[in-house]
């Protein structure tokens, strides 16, 4: 195991150990410690992915990889190649109104520590945000139209990197569904096909 590695795996050790935001339901949930040039970031894991123990496991994960399935990459091949990393990685419980709890700021920026680490381990080449609370978390999101369909080139914890962000897969959304979504998000993946990363990631 090389160096990078070895670091990747005692890192994922301490994350699934991480015990931070009280009202946060364990377990925390992680992709595999794969040393890759994409970080796909999601918001949060919802109520199946702690028992299932990856992320994206339930409804929305089978929209998401149908997605990339169209541009060369099946779930499992995905999962091997592509570090899958979330703002939060426990599940933030329901809100009362309906639907699962927002983590709140101050469990976005504990959990954001771990995040910092793994862009400072894999220096990504290309940075998948998938929604509208890992979008913000590098740039500024009024209207999902304002900001899918292109490529960002930005600072991220301290490094230059290619942002391509995506759309929620989630069921209860039809912005990916609907215009201008539907032609945004299919700009979104055309534009990741033909990024080097996502090139490298498909040559194994």
């Amino acid at each position: 195991m090389s160096e990078p590695e070895h670091l990747l795996q005692q890192h994922r050790q301490a994350l699934l150990a991480c015990a931070r935001c009280p009202a946060m339901i364990r377990p925390v949930v992680s992709g595999k410690p794969v040393l890759s040039p994409i970080l796909l970031i999601g918001q949060a894991p919802g109520d199946k992915e702690g028992a299932l123990g990856r992320p994206f496991a339930w409804t929305a994960g089978k929209t998401m990889f149908k997605w990339f399935a169209q541009i060369g990459l099946d779930e499992a091949s995905f999962r091997e190649r592509v570090y899958m990393a979330a703002v939060c990685r426990c599940f933030p419980g329901k809100n009362p109104k309906g639907g699962d709890r927002v983590p709140n700021p101050q469990e976005i920026e504990q959990c954001g520590t771990w995040l910092q680490a793994e862009v400072a381990l894999l220096q990504p080449k290309l940075i998948i945000p998938v929604g509208k609370l890992a979008i913000q978390q590098m740039l500024p999101v009024d209207k999902l139209s304002d900001v899918i369909g292109g490529l960002h080139r930005l600072n991220f914890h301290g490094h230059d990197t290619d942002v391509i962000p995506l759309p929620h897969p989630s069921g209860a959304s039809t912005w990916h569904r609907t215009q201008p979504g539907a032609s945004l998000l299919e700009a979104a993946l055309a534009t990741i096909q033909e990024h080097a990363a996502w090139r490298q990631v498909l040559s194994g």
